[in-house]
């Protein structure tokens, strides 16, 4: 296990340069450059703009600029932002704790009701409760999350006006208070509801498909006809296997979690990297949004390898060596 940990990691490293090449290729093909989104004065001359961008380094060559960008990545230097004025490290860390309760939250919630949700339909199939829930599922895959998100705040923010509409905070309550943990926790139950309520929808759904594949299966025949009681053969044989492939894309979760805060973040006006990547890409400030993708892909590579490692922990048929 020790052997596959190190040498994933290993092959990660070629993997983040050429992920690094094409997002830093891809933030040159976008229309405008740093200059765009800063502010200028409007009567300034062509000469004084030209000193700007060569100061910028902008005049030079891609390849240069890329080169000098990677080198001090490799120092954790992201640069500096030119909307923040401030070291992008500094612009994402004041806001990363922010995502990563949210995104811990919508997880948790997720699972939660997802788990349930899915033995209940797989265990009862065809019943009114599995087309309730199968109702539900279908429902969801129809809805975006931004569209969901918007009348979960229309509802629930605006019309019965039982949650707060924006921010992660109140600013008015002093830090490190009970009532500042408490306005923290108020803030996170609408964006929480609106992501877990739709990342449900597919778990339950695949979850209810693997029991219901698995307890047909001949190991789960032969042991009701040894008179396994119903709940042992449930809890020993089915979920056990149907539960392998969920336990695979627990790693994967972390992607689609910081893919949806973008949504979640911008629709409720929660201060974290997701809304920090829409006003960054507006903007053009690429020192930031070129450093925020940079970390989403090694998110994802570390949640590949945290699914292969969940995946031979729970299932003893898989050994990796």
């Amino acid at each position: 296990m020790l052997k596959f940990v190190i040498r994933r990691i290993l092959i990660m490293i070629p993997q983040l340069l050429i992920l690094s090449i094409l997002i830093f290729a891809l933030a040159k093909a976008m229309p405008g450059d740093a200059l765009t989104g800063r502010s200028i004065n409007p009567k300034a001359n062509p000469q004084e703009i030209e000193k700007i961008r060569e100061e910028m380094g902008l005049n030079d060559p891609a390849y240069v600029q890329y080169y000098h960008w990677i080198k001090n990545v490799a120092k954790g230097d992201f640069g500096v932002s030119y909307t923040h004025k401030i070291n992008v490290v500094d612009v994402i860390g004041d806001r990363i704790g922010n995502t990563v309760l949210l995104a811990l939250c919508v997880f948790i919630v997720t699972y939660l009701l997802a788990i349930p949700l899915g033995i209940i339909s797989g265990r009862y199939s065809d019943t009114w409760a599995d087309k309730l829930i199968t109702g539900y599922n279908y429902l969801g895959f129809a809805t975006p999350l931004f569209i969901f998100g918007i009348v979960m705040l229309f509802i629930f923010g605006f019309y019965f006006d039982l949650f707060p509409t924006g921010g992660s905070v109140d600013p008015t309550i002093a830090d490190g208070t009970f009532a500042y943990y408490v306005s923290k926790l108020d803030h996170l139950v609408l964006p929480t509801l609106s992501g877990a309520l739709i990342s449900t929808v597919g778990i339950s759904q695949y979850l209810r498909s693997e029991i219901i594949d698995t307890k047909v299966k001949d190991f789960v025949r032969t042991a009701r006809s040894k008179g396994v009681p119903e709940s042992k053969v449930y809890s020993r044989h089915v979920l056990r296997n149907s539960f392998l492939p969920i336990a695979a894309f627990l790693g994967y979760e972390i992607t689609g979690l910081i893919a949806g805060s973008v949504f979640l973040e911008s629709i409720f006006g929660y201060p974290g990297i997701g809304q920090l990547f829409v006003k960054s890409v507006m903007l053009r400030d690429f020192t930031v949004v070129n450093a925020l993708v940079l970390m989403t892909c090694l998110a994802t590579l570390f949640g590949t390898l945290i699914s292969d490692i969940i995946l031979s922990i729970v299932d003893p048929r898989i050994r990796i060596e």
